[in-house]
């Protein structure tokens, strides 16, 4: 069985698309993927490749006519969204990548019933991004206030990913700790990411939460220019970190509420996220001199028995099929 199998022929290029995106820009989310019963690949490629397709968006204006600046990125959205708004109403029409992209995406959003809500909610978060639209936020005061950014931009991705993974109890029960785990990835990236959103003069973690440390922009922006930290930013990641980890652990019972084919690929994004952060502190918590990565041996350490335990689970699964039939 392949990953096209069962898919519309002529969607086939699209999906494609979509993977060649994944495998070039999402390292540890493909290594993941890979972990994946083949058959429910394609839509996590779908899923991945029109949120590639969005950030290169807001980073560049890619792909859209128009140019690279904040004023025609939120042009570019609102285009977006008519394309997206298009293509889930089944007006596809273009081969360019971005009308692959939403082809992949209209088909995926309607083989596994994934509200169209989500689609809007990630695209509200992006404008969060943009200067140039109401909704445009540069910093965030608490961690209610980023929540509702991370809703948008972290939260409907596992949302997103539930009906395609598959779940062993009702979908409903599953919805907070999918929530939970796409938060925490974000938490993650933006404790990872400090010195390189700093430089797009982005700052994601609440500044309430680093002011209680002694930590104002002033001394963010003098640790990233001298490549050193201080001692007030390393205690106030340090709580960053511990609070992070607290999401993960209100994520980490919906693993097992998970369909056990799903189950390794999804513990693996899970460990080897988390990784990063343990790679901040044992690097001195210098996000603003260095960025944290988990190392290629690393992620091979972790998948390796995830794929093997992937492989017996689907050797179970399809004994149990032959064993119905033969009944």
């Amino acid at each position: 069985m392949g990953e096209l199998d069962g898919i519309d022929p002529g969607l086939h290029a699209a999906y494609r698309v979509c993977r060649s995106l994944n495998a070039r820009h999402g390292k540890t989310y493909f290594l993941a993927t890979r972990l994946l019963p083949v058959s429910r690949r394609a839509g996590v490629h779908a899923l991945y490749g029109f949120a590639r397709m969005v950030d290169d968006v807001v980073d560049v204006g890619a792909d859209i006519s128009v140019g690279p600046t904040d004023r025609t990125a939120a042009a570019a959205l609102d285009v977006v969204e008519s394309r997206v708004r298009a293509a889930l109403a089944g007006e596809v029409s273009g081969h360019t990548e971005s009308d692959l992209v939403l082809s992949a995406l209209a088909d995926t959003t309607a083989r596994y019933d994934i509200p169209h809500d989500y689609h809007y909610a990630f695209l509200h978060s992006m404008r969060m991004d943009v200067p140039g639209t109401v909704m445009f936020r540069s910093r965030y005061r608490t961690m209610p206030e980023l929540s509702e950014y991370m809703y948008g931009s972290a939260a409907v991705i596992g949302l997103q990913m539930l009906p395609i993974l598959g779940t062993s109890v009702p979908l409903d029960d599953a919805v907070a700790p999918a929530r939970a785990l796409g938060e925490a990835f974000q938490l993650t990236n933006f404790i990872r990411d400090m010195g390189e959103d700093l430089d797009r003069d982005r700052i994601y973690l609440p500044t309430d939460e680093l002011e209680a440390f002694g930590v104002d922009e002033d001394l963010l922006r003098h640790c990233r220019e001298a490549g050193r930290t201080d001692a007030r930013l390393c205690r106030a990641l340090a709580h960053l970190v511990a609070h992070t980890r607290s999401v993960y652990r209100a994520a980490e019972p919906g693993i097992a509420m998970l369909d056990p084919a799903a189950r390794p690929a999804i513990r693996t994004a899970f460990v080897l996220y988390a990784d990063i952060l343990r790679e901040v502190e044992e690097g001195g918590y210098r996000v603003l001199a260095d960025r944290a990565v988990v190392s290629h041996r690393r992620r091979l350490a972790v998948a390796l028995p995830q794929l093997i335990s992937a492989g017996w689970t689907s050797a179970r699964i399809r004994r149990a099929r032959a064993h119905s039939r033969a009944a």
